[in-house]
């Protein structure tokens, strides 16, 4: 056998590459063992819902819900704060997520509205 040959023999057993997702109820990354969604997620859930914006908001706002309950469950002493959570989940996002940011020109269109 080959050294190529055996390379492809030793490949068919080892395990699929595992993506960044989230091991529950820990809320740590599969991959990387960071709290979930690590850098690697983040890039990869902008990636995916590029076009759509607000799904990735209202998946994460399901995930962000999960994430408290499983891990009040595992140790309420430990599960952090209300602000913590939220910036972990939904803050990200938000500061990445072009749909969501108001233009100078678009807040001087918005308060001459309002006046």
């Amino acid at each position: 056998m080959t050294g190529q040959q055996r390379r492809l023999a030793a490949n068919r057993f080892a395990p699929a590459e595992v993506e960044h997702l989230p091991m529950r109820p820990l809320w740590l990354c599969r991959r990387c063992g960071q709290p979930w969604p690590c850098g690697a997620a983040k890039l990869a859930l902008l990636a995916e819902y590029r076009d759509v914006p607000v799904s990735l908001f209202l998946d994460l706002a399901g995930c962000l819900h999960d994430a408290i309950d499983d891990l009040h469950r595992l140790n309420p002493s430990v599960t952090g704060s209300a602000a913590d959570m939220f910036d972990r989940f939904l803050g990200w996002p938000a500061r990445h997520t072009h749909a969501y940011r108001i233009s100078a020109t678009t807040a001087v269109s918005i308060e001459e509205a309002s006046s």
